[in-house]
């Protein structure tokens, strides 16, 4: 990796000052596209468990829902 940087000191070397603001602008978008890159992987695993997880919350509470439901139209069968 030594001898990449000194070539590349070297082409740097020989480049104007236009040519510098160009390298400058692509290292800067190098390092924006790697913080892009390292947005972590979704794990379908992990996924999975918590579909299944809250799919059942949500059969529960659908459930507690329709009791509720049924409570409430025997008060207004009574009113």
């Amino acid at each position: 990796m030594t001898v990449m940087k000194e070539l590349i000191q070297q082409d740097l070397e020989k480049l104007d000052r236009e040519q510098l603001q160009q390298v400058f602008e692509f290292i800067a978008f190098l390092k924006f596209r790697a913080r892009l890159v390292t947005i972590p992987a979704i794990d379908e695993t992990n996924l999975a468990a918590l579909y299944s997880e809250f799919a059942e919350e949500d059969r529960q509470l659908a459930e507690l829902g329709i009791s509720e439901y049924a409570e409430l139209l025997k008060h207004e069968d009574l009113a």
